[in-house]
């Protein structure tokens, strides 16, 4: 670590345009990155790494022996280096799907995306496809080397992500199943010439730019609460006195309520407000409207960008405020009647068929007084699919691997009604505040949960 620091600092002392190959063979065998070698020279990232290819520092794949040398090995487990001329991908012999994993787990960006991932390769895999997996958590299905094709076990980072598409000339990347961290990649993959399957990029950014979700919820006729963006807190404060407290404030492209509040003065909406612009420093805070003792639920529904088929909605049992992960949570609906789920239903497939959604989508509403208001709208994989598929029987992240490459719903012969008729799934999370002494058990809308059990009975509440 003090040799890459020595190297930063000799680095800092030069313009781009000083730096030859070997300065940049030097950089790049140290660990630093072109975002790093950006910020040292004061240039644009997509500027390094334009220079650095061009003086052709470019990395290599090797593969993994993962039989010791023994014999050889037919895992296509590889890793990138800068110490190596040749690449060993093989070369492509079929159209070939790059995966995004989840990255790094955390509370809040957990193993319901590494299970959509892990589906996905195993559907598209079916459909003739060569997958691509790039992820690096080792403690992930998705990076056990026999569930894809090739496994690329690096970071979901732009630079990295980049030299895994040039090394293996994918025909489709997906990035809507590993959570935000390969989302938040998404445009900047698209301007790059990278083919994005399913979900466009734009269709991404709408649903999370609050101002341009609005205007679209607006034209639907769609409820939703009043809702703002804020550059920084005097913005925060201005959209305070307009929508009134109490107020839901949320980092943007974020996952598992990172950095998220609900604020009742000023005085929180400043220390809120503050945590948020430090978790998400490139984008602005969003500032909701909080429908107290309002119902919460989660809907999860696929789409082909013609035809919308909902595969299940899930109640939750706490009142809104408390972050899906950390609900417990009721398949189907316990409470809410036949005609508010069916105006949830329809809503999401205006939503979907709106945005052009090809594959997932995951909408949240919250319901007051038999009003149905939607909280937000996740063109991507949610935690709560594998869920749902579970108790379904319906593999929604293998089905929206197949809408992402080109299938339509209607060739799926998907049953009319989610769920096993006749009985109830409820799912209550796993709390890790035993092992740690102290720790503040109360509830909020930032995600605490480290897992989920399922329970199945005949009817809600169970008799005893």
């Amino acid at each position: 670590m003090a040799d890459m620091m020595a190297v930063a600092g000799a680095l800092g002392t030069l313009r781009l345009e000083e730096l030859d190959a070997d300065a940049f063979c030097v950089a790049k065998r140290f660990g630093l990155s072109d975002a790093d070698i950006a910020a040292l020279t004061g240039e644009e990232e997509a500027t390094v790494r334009a220079c650095r290819k061009i003086l052709g520092v470019r990395p290599a794949f090797k593969s993994v022996d993962t039989c010791a040398g023994e014999f050889s090995t037919r895992t296509a487990y590889h890793y990138k280096t800068y110490d190596a001329d040749e690449t060993e991908a093989a070369p492509k012999t079929r159209p070939r799907a790059l995966i995004l994993g989840a990255g790094p787990n955390r509370i809040g960006q957990g193993i319901e995306f590494d299970y959509c991932c892990v589906h996905a390769s195993y559907a598209l895999s079916a459909a003739g496809f060569e997958t691509v997996m790039v992820n690096c958590n080792p403690e992930t299905v998705s990076t056990d080397y026999d569930t894809s094709d090739m496994l690329f076990f690096e970071p979901l980072t732009f630079e990295d992500v980049m030299d895994v598409v040039d090394a293996v000339e994918p025909d489709g990347v997906v990035v809507t199943l590993g959570g935000q961290t390969p989302l938040k990649l998404a445009r900047a993959l698209e301007e790059a010439g990278v083919p994005i399957m399913g979900t466009s990029p734009d269709a991404i950014d709408l649903a999370e730019d609050r101002d341009r979700f609005a205007a679209l919820l607006d034209g639907l006729d769609v409820a939703y609460p009043r809702s703002a963006m804020a550059a920084g807190l005097e913005e925060a404060r201005a959209a305070a006195r307009e929508i009134g407290y109490p107020l839901l404030v949320r980092p943007s492209y974020v996952l598992g309520g990172r950095g998220m509040g609900i604020v009742y003065d000023d005085g929180g909406l400043a220390r809120y407000v503050a945590e948020a612009t430090a978790v998400s420093p490139d984008h602005p805070v969003y500032l909701d409207k909080f429908l107290e003792g309002a119902v919460e639920c989660d809907l999860d529904a696929l789409c082909d960008g013609a035809e919308v088929y909902v595969g299940g909605i899930l109640e939750h049992i706490e009142m809104a405020g408390i972050h899906s992960g950390d609900s417990a949570c009721c398949l189907p609906p316990f409470s809410l009647s036949a005609t508010v789920q069916a105006e949830m239903a329809a809503i999401a497939r205006k939503i979907a068929l709106a945005l052009g959604v090809r594959g997932l989508v995951n909408i949240q509403f919250a319901v007051k007084d038999e009003v149905v208001y939607v909280i937000e709208a996740n063109p991507r994989a949610s935690r709560t699919v594998p869920f749902i598929s579970k108790a379904t029987g319906v593999p929604l992240a293998k089905l929206a691997s197949r809408i992402m490459a080109g299938a339509a719903l209607a060739a799926f012969d998907l049953p009319e009604r989610g769920g096993r008729a006749g009985r109830y799934f409820v799912k209550e999370a796993v709390m890790p505040f035993g092992r740690f002494p102290g720790a503040d058990a109360q509830l909020g809308p930032e995600m605490r949960s480290t897992g989920e059990v399922m329970g199945i009975a005949e009817s809600f509440p169970r008799p005893t």
